[in-house]
């Protein structure tokens, strides 16, 4: 299981909407939150926007003197989750490597870090050239990606068609057809044990 960081600076930076695309729920177990480590931090040379008529923002590359986003960098991620966070962004931003800082409590500027993070694809004319508002989408707008399944449909669906056991699960293409003397896979595999 390969350990991956992230750097998330909208909608992601909050723990249930993360949880909800990485775990598919936002009520995780405390293994899960605990597997996933979360720290303030800054991207430099960044700014972030909002994507026109939409809840969530964008970063783009900004020559502006003193130019970050704030955030969070996450470790502890997997292969898996990364697959799933890539769903989740779409074909609308790149992922790409980039350098941040680590902030500590009292927002002061700390180790620099590389990790990875979804950058604007697409044509900046379809971003505001406002601020998005992290406290402002916390307060107004969360209720719509915690508790609305269909942010994540695309996700879920992908999820659903991959199957790890290669078909050979209970209610896979191979394990379905599997009869024993009668006997469906799941009682053959019961009775092995």
């Amino acid at each position: 299981m390969a350990d991956c960081s992230a750097f998330f600076y909208g909608t992601l930076m909050a723990p249930q909407v993360l949880y909800r695309v990485v775990y598919s729920t936002t009520n995780p177990t405390p293994s899960q939150i605990n597997r996933l480590v979360i720290e303030p931090a800054t991207l430099p040379q960044y700014t972030r926007r909002r994507v026109r008529d939409c809840d969530y923002p964008a970063i783009v590359p900004s020559s502006e003197p003193g130019a970050c986003v704030r955030g969070t960098y996450v470790r502890g991620l997997t292969r898996d989750d990364q697959w799933r966070l890539d769903l989740f962004e779409g074909s609308q931003y790149e992922r790409i490597r980039l350098r941040l800082h680590l902030r500590d409590k009292k927002g002061n500027e700390g180790e620099e870090m590389e990790a990875e993070t979804y950058v604007w694809a697409e044509d900046t004319r379809g971003l505001e050239d406002g601020e998005w508002d992290f406290e402002e989408f916390s307060r107004e707008k969360m209720g719509r990606w915690i508790g609305n399944d269909e942010e994540y449909e695309e996700v879920d669906e992908a999820v659903r068609k991959k199957d790890p056991t290669g078909g050979r699960g209970v209610n896979g293409k191979i394990g379905g057809k599997l009869e024993v003397k009668g006997k469906s896979e799941k009682e053959v595999l019961e009775s092995a044990v």
